[in-house]
């Protein structure tokens, strides 16, 4: 079998030490070298400060890093033609269609979320959102640990997303309530997000109707998954043309 030659961008940070240790306990990737601001290397493979430090190209990339990264991986994935599989969350609208531009060039990966049971949420809330959206209020509610920066989860924002793609009239996201005081509207999906603790993720979409309510949920015990599910979108991505993938796509390859 051939090894997929993986770069991993933010590997000294905590995520980015799972995706190492995901890469070397897979069948189908190796880690070429790392890329990390403090440039300092606990791993058997070489770390470099910079992108162009890298004296060889891998066969594609994983980012669990920073938004303020995206500027020079892309520069660099753009000249090498090396796919990338973006996994950091809290882009502006401005980075996400940088993203989306580069995606006519080069193959990209780009989820909030790299696990497959969220990704079955997703679809769950799909699902319900087509039977009860017109007569039921929606709701979302996120909850990470106390260190995470920005709000809401790119999750939440997938799943909101999923939801109106299945709504006959789009919604107003809402996030926060107390500055207005009025009714809440047919036509919109609350947001709210918990930062406390410990708490590697929680999801739960709220179906609220008239004297019943469905909720789905999902809990993520670790952030192992994240890491092992970019590893297989790496796998995934090394074989494909310029495009922009998500995990819908890896799933639809992995099971058909």
């Amino acid at each position: 079998m051939i090894m997929v030659k993986v770069a991993i961008v933010g590997c000294n940070g905590k995520m980015g030490g799972f995706v190492a240790q995901a890469v070397e306990e897979s069948a189908s990737c190796e880690t070429l070298f790392g890329v990390d601001a403090f440039g300092t290397s606990k791993y058997a493979f070489p770390v470099y400060r910079s992108f162009d430090e890298a004296p060889e190209k891998p066969d594609v990339m994983i980012d669990f890093s920073n938004p303020v990264v995206l500027d020079g991986m892309l520069d660099y994935a753009l000249k090498n033609s090396v796919p990338c599989v973006i996994c950091t969350t809290g882009y502006s609208q401005e980075q996400i269609a940088q993203i989306k531009a580069a995606s006519e060039k080069i193959a990209i990966f780009f989820s909030g979320n790299m696990s497959l049971g969220i990704n079955l949420l997703i679809e769950l809330a799909k699902q319900a959102a087509r039977v009860l959206g017109d007569s039921f209020d929606i709701e979302i509610v996120e909850k990470h640990h106390n260190l995470k920066v920005d709000a809401p989860s790119g999750t939440a924002l997938m799943i909101a997303d999923g939801i109106s793609d299945t709504l006959r009239e789009e919604p107003q996201y809402v996030y926060d309530r107390h500055a207005y005081r009025k009714k809440r509207s047919k036509n919109e999906i609350g947001i709210h997000s918990v930062r406390c603790g410990t708490i590697v993720g929680e999801h739960e979409v709220i179906f609220a109707g008239h004297d019943e309510v469905v909720t789905v949920s999902h809990q993520a015990q670790s952030k192992e998954v994240f890491a092992v599910g970019s590893v297989n979108a790496a796998a995934f991505l090394a074989k494909q043309p310029a495009g922009m993938y998500d995990m819908g796509r890896l799933l639809a390859d992995k099971f058909s």
